[in-house]
């Protein structure tokens, strides 16, 4: 539905409607500006559709007045200890500066609206400046109804993360759908989901209560199209038009030229699925599984360095990095689980490597795990639990509470084994070996320890971990016959690695210069962490406030 026709001069021209373009678009429009967004696939809001949907934002304004200088100060002290000493400053302090003012700006003039999350650590909590809780915000659920016809341009969210093929379920709704057959107040609420997800079917293909990212790409788009964004999807082929050295518009297909005023902005999502582009900034054991976008295939990247831009070149990884398990959905379609926080911090849950040992502390950030997959080659990696944890907490694409998996374990994708041994047999492991390493776990686990990695040991792993698993909310035996095991490979959550840029989002030329008519933010913006990933939301939370900031720039 792409209703509005393409006119011959605009103000901005946007490219890629994740949230980072979005925002931008929106920005822009709401500015006075007349703004075409250019979207590659037939559905807009990329990664961030399929994604949590939190934003790292220090020191914003649900913080209580007199405490949100002092977490800025605290978040500035954080990332001075988490950032590579090649970050550019001037960046981090843009963003620093300017990030819940962004916020505050989208939820006064858009429709997009963020609650804050009390206790989510950042990922690595006890080092100085960390936060408990606060600093991160999550999009507040979303009515798609309010969206109308509109709603089918809406990506899905993946089927993994929705439960009778299309509801969404807000994180405070978990504990009471894991209740729901011992509590009557869980029972009541899980029957009004349930009810409402029914009405919505007679209507649309899928429930329309939207949370996490979802609700933040459908709020986006609603904003877009209030501002009366000129919105067009579709479009795979874009060329940038140059006058000298500045961009003054685009080109679809062969011929179509579009002039624009002020800006073009890009925002397509970076490379994840690009082979070439992988190859020479990934390390050579990372592999090809993205959990990112199929879309984000490296086009604005290369728009970028064609007019002169150049890719950062310093950064601590390329990739945020994420382990995924690979399976084939029904109908034969390849996909990928991203390993976030589901399975890997919970008790009676470990990981092996190709000799069936421990090689990491299983509840450190997916980041942080799969630096040590890479660092150790260990491709694949064997996640590893017992029947008792597999039926509490699910493992990858399967839920909780799954009564058969004989689908998983005829597709390959989850190995059983009877006892130990016979699980390692499957999975090529020395027997002998897996069995001293659970029987070394076990001993410690009974005790609530971990000694070797210190799993359950800080703030972040006990809140991936299980509170209601006690002394140790990260750590269990395994002993309850028989065990399973899936096999995880590197991935990313997108790319680390874009065009280098200047404080205000211009694309920098190859002498520092910026390129006149164009900005980049989002995955297609080198990221202002250069590579490190200190917490969640350190994707959307620069991919918002630099949309912002491009967007204002160009405007004012």
């Amino acid at each position: 539905m792409n209703a509005m026709p393409i006119e011959q001069h605009y103000d901005v021209i946007v490219i890629g409607a994740g949230a980072a373009g979005m925002t931008a678009a929106c920005v822009a429009a709401t500015e006075g500006l007349s703004t075409l967004l250019l979207e590659k696939s037939a559905w807009v809001g990329g990664t961030t559709a399929i994604s949590g949907g939190m934003v790292w934002i220090p020191g914003n304004s649900k913080w209580p007045p007199e405490r949100q200088g002092e977490d800025l100060a605290g978040a500035r002290t954080y990332l001075g200890h988490t950032l590579p000493a090649a970050h550019d400053r001037g960046l981090v302090e843009a963003y620093l500066g300017r990030a819940a003012e962004a916020i505050d700006y989208l939820e006064a003039r858009t429709s997009v609206a963020f609650r804050p999350v009390a206790f989510y650590p950042d990922y690595y909590p006890d080092l100085p400046g960390a936060a408990r809780g606060g600093r991160v915000l999550e999009p507040q659920a979303f009515d798609a109804r309010a969206l109308g016809a509109h709603f089918g341009l809406l990506r899905a969210p993946l089927p993994e993360f929705m439960l009778f093929g299309g509801m969404m379920v807000d994180r405070a709704d978990i504990p009471h759908l894991r209740r729901a057959t011992r509590s009557l107040r869980s029972a009541a609420r899980v029957a009004r989901i349930v009810t409402r997800y029914a009405w919505d079917r007679l209507s649309f293909e899928r429930g329309a209560h939207l949370v996490l990212g979802n609700a933040l790409a459908a709020r986006l788009l609603k904003s877009a199209l209030d501002a009366g964004v000129a919105l067009h999807r579709s479009q795979p082929k874009v060329t940038l038009l140059r006058a000298g050295a500045r961009v003054e518009g685009v080109a679809l297909g062969e011929a179509r030229a579009i002039r624009a005023r002020k800006a073009v902005i890009l925002a397509a999502g970076g490379f994840s699925h690009d082979p070439e582009l992988r190859a020479r900034y990934f390390p050579s054991n990372a592999g090809r599984s993205s959990a990112a976008c199929s879309t984000d295939s490296g086009d604005g990247i290369r728009l970028g360095i064609e007019a002169g831009g150049r890719i950062g070149a310093e950064n601590a990884n390329n990739a945020f990095w994420v382990p995924c398990s690979r399976f084939e959905r029904a109908g034969g379609t390849p996909a990928v689980y991203p390993h976030t926080v589901t399975d890997r911090g919970k008790p009676g849950v470990i990981a092996v490597d190709a000799q069936g040992r421990r090689f990491v502390n299983e509840a450190l950030s997916y980041h942080e795990f799969v630096q040590a997959m890479l660092r150790t080659n260990t491709v694949p990696a064997w996640l590893v639990c017992d029947r008792a944890a597999l039926w509490r907490y699910g493992l990858g694409a399967i839920r909780p509470f799954t009564r058969s998996v004989a689908p998983y374990l005829r597709s390959g994708y989850l190995v059983r084994g009877s006892s130990l041994g016979a699980l390692a047999r499957a999975l090529a492991l020395e027997p002998s070996a897996l069995e001293a390493t659970v029987a070394r776990y076990n001993a410690n686990a009974r005790n609530g320890v971990d000694p070797d990695f210190g799993k359950g040991s800080n703030a972040y792993h006990r809140y991936v971990g299980d509170p209601a698993h006690q002394p140790n909310p990260c750590v269990a035996p395994l002993d309850e016959p028989p065990y399973f095991a899936l096999a995880l490979y590197p991935g990313d959550l997108g790319t680390s690695a874009g065009l280098c840029t200047n404080a205000h989002g211009q694309v920098l030329a190859q002498d520092g210069a910026s390129i006149g008519g164009l900005y980049a933010c989002g995955n297609d913006m080198n990221s202002i962490m250069c590579g490190a990933y200190p917490g969640p939301g350190i994707t959307l939370g620069p991919a918002l406030t630099f949309g912002y900031i491009a967007a204002l720039h160009a405007a004012r």
